[in-house]
């Protein structure tokens, strides 16, 4: 759990890991994220965007703090989702 030590909340992660095995939800979220690079993921109002967005398609409730986290999260990360070894690193972090 790698990404306890990020501040994520064990359960919640647990429960979207799960709603992302359904191939709908799936598909909905890869249809969200089609086409983000870099740049967008560096863009702090996107990202607030994005999050919101996701949320709603997982059923999750977030708290301000927990997206201003998560948005905090991904910027600092500094994602390239077109670089394989980030992708790697991300998954080993959730897996």
């Amino acid at each position: 759990m790698a990404y306890a030590k990020h501040g994520f909340d064990p359960a919640q992660v647990e429960r979207i890991k799960l709603k992302m095995k359904n191939p709908e939800i799936k598909e909905r979220v890869k249809m969200i994220l089609k086409g983000v690079n870099k740049y967008d993921l560096q863009d702090r109002v996107k990202v607030r965007r994005f999050v919101g967005m996701l949320t709603k398609v997982l059923g999750e409730k977030l708290t301000e703090a927990q997206t201003d986290h998560l948005v905090n999260f991904v910027i600092s990360q500094k994602i390239d989702p077109n670089n394989t070894f980030h992708l790697i690193k991300l998954w080993g972090m959730f897996r």
